[in-house]
């Protein structure tokens, strides 16, 4: 998803773990914490909870705030999890735990259409009645505007390039009157694409594509929120104190699937604690949840194995990478070489530990996650003759290649947070390219300008190594190989270039275009070019990819039905208090 950064993420940033090895008693607690948070209790839909349980403040703690607030431009986990209760897309991902909620549902739109023209036209029919939390009338002309805001913001515009007339549109402008086509009287939305995408559906229950007042601003509205749809409204949101939802009193239930009332009466998240000050705070009930993108530090973990908190600690899997970004603009890493050596350099046992150990990350060298669509196991980059996954560095096979890039007593920057984590993998990566022949240093910066940092090509001679984090933002292996390593995705001077590494390879792409356009009609034919692409990625070495994460959800005692979406992870407007 999102980064997260992701926030995307997102897009979230998980943080603050920090720099010690655990210890064996340690390691054994994470596990028992993973055997018994994991299994039902994460899956449960809430279906039994009442409106008795409507009511109250739910307090979130998170280390960093996630940015800019604009919902075009927003790519974290962190902001996406209140968004989904804010506002609303044409269809959006069912509101429920487990494997429910990868269902694509209809919301402000009244059903999925079926696409015509050869797949390329689709005509919504919108719900009529709905208001914005600013009592403004929902109008099929609104949506428009949101997609044009895409291009004018920008956002991540590669979501929705194949919108007729996208190619056209720029910061300076954007008019989408042939490819989204607005019938106010009718109350209908056409949209023309200039070629099948069997993912639109998905890439429209992204907040991206969440409907925002025709009059909204085409350009960034900063900290301020545009009017939704949901049953909840921004009231306010300081980067440096908290961000504050309050009910929409506009908000009527139209599909509960989509967007159910939500409990509690407001949704408060506050910023700057340290994480293991957000646990104490949450077990003695002072706050409701650790933000879910906040990494556990792993000296709580024995406290949070206790039989005491055990309905309070959840474990869940996750479609995620966290990756160190190697930049392809500049030298070493402009040479393939340098890439796999540090590839095979990597102690990826080391940054395991680091996150909190084999219970709550796994090693991996590639581009998809494990149980993701296309996925194949493949480690190019270890020591001895299994390349299905890691086992260890291979320092010799890595110095020489050094030697052989000509790189070697190159200076290299590792750009990282400066949370606990982040501090701690970036030294760790110092210590790895220092020992074939770098001389390495960090650059730490505050999560919340880092990703955006990293992104921006105006600062690529800054940083030689760049940290981050990919959750996906919808299940489709175009999310990960795509998104983040695709030509398209490359976008100069601004926050918003997934692409971190700016790598492009143009056999590559063409693949990924091949997968794309046989995704409706060849399907299994796409998932089998979707394997080539991942691992034509990982041997071309744009990463350094580190570990497949956990995740860990710590409630206060007095939250109830818990809910866990693969797509959202918690669902918050699900939970209610005692």
């Amino acid at each position: 998803m999102k980064m997260i950064p992701a926030m995307s993420a997102i897009a979230a940033r998980h943080k603050a773990r920090p720099l010690y090895k655990l210890s064996t008693g340690a390691a054994l607690a994470a596990l028992a914490v993973v055997a018994a948070a994991c299994g039902g209790s994460s899956q449960s839909t809430g279906t039994n909870q009442t409106a008795a349980h409507k009511g109250g403040t739910f307090t979130i703690l998170a280390n960093s705030a996630f940015g800019v607030a604009d919902p075009a431009q927003n790519y974290t986990l962190e902001e996406w999890q209140l968004l989904i209760d804010t506002h609303d897309g044409l269809v959006g991902f069912a509101k429920a735990g487990g494997t429910a909620g990868n269902k694509i549902v209809p919301d402000l739109a009244t059903s999925i259409p079926v696409p015509t023209n050869g797949g390329k036209t689709y005509v919504f029919h919108i719900r009529k009645g709905i208001k914005f939390s600013n009592g403004q009338t929902l109008k099929p002309s609104d949506f428009v505007t949101t997609f044009e805001r895409q291009f004018t913001v920008p956002g991540p515009t590669s979501f929705y390039s194949g919108i007729v007339g996208a190619n056209k549109c720029s910061t300076k402008g954007c008019t989408l009157t042939k490819g989204i086509v607005a019938n106010d009287s009718a109350y209908t939305l056409t949209i023309n694409l200039t070629a099948p995408d069997p993912e639109l559906m998905d890439q429209l229950s992204l907040p991206f594509a969440f409907a925002v007042p025709a009059s909204t601003s085409p350009k960034l509205t900063g900290n301020n929120v545009p009017p939704g749809t949901g049953p909840y409204m921004w009231k306010s949101y300081n980067p440096n104190t908290q961000a504050v939802l309050v009910r929409n009193p506009y908000f009527h239930v139209w599909n509960a699937e989509a967007q159910p009332a939500g409990y509690p009466n407001e949704i408060i998240e506050k910023y700057g604690l340290q994480v293991s000050d957000e646990v104490t705070e949450v077990l003695n009930g002072q706050a409701n949840e650790v933000f879910d993108g906040d990494s556990i530090p792993s000296d709580q973990l024995s406290t949070l194995n206790s039989p005491k908190y055990s309905g309070q600690v959840h474990v869940n899997t996750l479609t995620a990478d966290y990756y160190f970004a190697l930049n392809t603009r500049r030298p070493p890493f402009n040479n393939l070489l340098a890439r796999q050596a540090i590839n095979y350099a990597a102690n990826r046992a080391a940054y395991v530990k680091i996150y909190g150990g084999p219970s709550l990350a796994v090693p991996t060298c590639q581009i998809l996650p494990p149980n993701y669509p296309s996925y194949a196991p493949y480690c190019p980059y270890t020591s001895g003759t299994n390349h299905t996954k890691w086992t260890g560095p291979d320092l010799a096979k890595a110095k020489a290649l050094v030697q052989q890039s000509h790189t070697a007593g190159m200076k290299v920057v590792v750009d990282s947070t400066n949370d606990q984590v982040g501090k701690a993998l970036a030294e760790q990566m110092v210590s790895d390219l220092n020992a074939i022949g770098y001389k390495a240093s960090t650059q730490l910066l505050a999560a919340s300008i880092q990703y955006p940092f990293i992104q921006n090509s105006s600062n690529s001679g800054k940083w030689n190594v760049g940290y981050s984090a990919w959750y996906q933002d919808y299940p489709a292996a175009s999310d990960f190989l795509n998104v983040l390593l695709g030509c398209g995705t490359i976008h100069p001077n601004s926050d918003a270039s997934p692409n971190i590494a700016a790598f492009c390879d143009q056999a590559i792409q063409s693949k990924i275009n091949q997968a794309e356009s046989e995704g409706a009609t060849n399907p299994s034919g796409a998932a089998a070019l979707w394997t080539q692409v991942d691992h034509a990625d990982t041997n071309a070495a744009p990463w350094v990819d580190m570990y497949n994460p956990k995740q860990i959800d710590v409630l206060s005692h007095n939250v109830h039905g818990y809910s866990w979406s693969p797509q959202w992870y918690i669902l918050i407007d699900r939970l209610y208090l005692s």
